[in-house]
């Protein structure tokens, strides 16, 4: 039985949005890809991404995919966490369960670029910011700042944790600071972050900071990723916080770190540094309403401190596709379906993620009013 084919708009080309519109464009459906960017994305450092994550790219039964995912990461063979004076607290295996996919270190890029080859580019449209849309019972009408106006079945958020759709459908929607301003990097090494380690410096002093190896480059450069976490308060306004992410780590802040460690972050280039406050959003009531529905981080951005962001994400994607296949001549009832599924666990995930992140013994810093 052949399905109808759906006009549906996915707003946001990370991981989670560029899945579900290659999953949507492999299911017959109109699918378009609309990113603020000018161009695909491929920023990031990287990311230790969970069996959970790989399992939800091999449930696309997309092997070629899932063959140029595993190519392009290596899995985490072993976790140590060392206090800041470098002395080991705890080492040990990374499980494998058999049976099941591997965890993988892998640079975000590459989970982007293995996605971006299997989607259909024409269906991509570049600087297209979402400024507003509205529905009735039988469409959506999706509204840009260049003026583009897009009208269709279905409009799926994938506009990450400042997401534009989601204040609208769930009013009351609200960022919580965490407490840390995060710097993250790459950076050649061959020696200090090898074999597939990931090295956690437990919190302590007000920093914490992580370390995991990102195996070989094109050209055979060895890389390992790093992120450097700074406890102190958000500032009020915009402009200073912009101002202070543009700033290098204080250095009395990564002088509490071992210096094998801090010297390694020190030799990093500007260009590969990325900066950020570290927010999650408190769990929303709801992820769908009509013909709108939200996934990845606009619907349950979380703390690293489980590696389940992006995994959720892919999740998202694979069970909204197949909520669609399910029900397609009810678009509405499918993305309820959608959200009856997943709305549990990912509360489960966030609440889980804020626990940890809380009892790790960052010090509580009040957000400025």
């Amino acid at each position: 039985m052949a399905y109808p084919c759906s006009r549906i708009a996915v707003v946001g080309a990370g991981s989670s949005g560029l899945y579900l519109a290659l999953l949507l464009q492999r299911a017959g459906h109109q699918v378009r890809l609309f990113e603020r960017s000018p161009t695909p994305r491929s920023e990031g450092c990287g990311i230790l991404l969970v069996a959970a994550g790989v399992e939800a790219i091999a449930a696309s039964g997309d092997s070629s995919l899932l063959q140029r995912l595993l190519a392009a990461g290596q899995p985490v063979a072993r976790f140590v966490v060392r206090n800041l004076r470098g002395d080991t607290i705890n080492a040990e295996a990374a499980s494998q369960d058999p049976g099941r996919q591997p965890s993988l270190l892998i640079p975000r890029s590459a989970i982007l670029d293995a996605l971006w080859q299997g989607f259909a580019a024409e269906d991509f449209c570049g600087e297209a910011e979402l400024i507003g849309w509205q529905q009735s019972n039988d469409r959506v009408d999706a509204f840009f700042a260049n003026g583009d106006i897009w009208s269709g079945d279905l409009l799926i958020a994938a506009d990450g944790i400042f997401s534009r759709v989601a204040p609208v459908l769930v009013p009351g929607h609200s960022l919580n600071y965490l407490g840390d301003r995060v710097w993250r990097g790459v950076v050649e090494d061959a020696h200090f972050c090898t074999a597939g380690d990931f090295f956690v410096y437990a919190r302590g002093r007000g920093i914490y900071a992580n370390f995991f190896d990102l195996g070989a480059d094109s050209s055979g450069v060895q890389r390992t990723h790093w992120g450097f976490f700074h406890e102190e308060p958000l500032p009020a306004s915009r402009e200073q916080r912009r101002q202070l992410l543009s700033e290098p780590i204080p250095a009395e802040a990564l002088a509490k770190l071992h210096p094998e460690a801090a010297a390694l972050i020190a030799a990093t280039l500007p260009q590969q540094l990325t900066a950020n406050w570290s927010y999650d959003i408190e769990p929303l009531p709801r992820l769908v309403q009509g013909r709108v529905a939200l996934i990845g981080d606009a619907a349950h951005a979380m703390s690293s401190s489980q590696a389940r962001g992006m995994t959720a994400g892919l999740e998202d994607a694979q069970a909204l596709a197949q909520a669609l296949a399910a029900s397609p001549e009810d678009l509405p009832s499918a993305l309820l379906a959608y959200q009856a599924e997943r709305l549990p666990l990912v509360h489960n995930y966030q609440n889980r993620s804020r626990a940890v992140s809380n009892r790790v013994g960052r010090r509580r810093i009040p957000a400025a009013a």
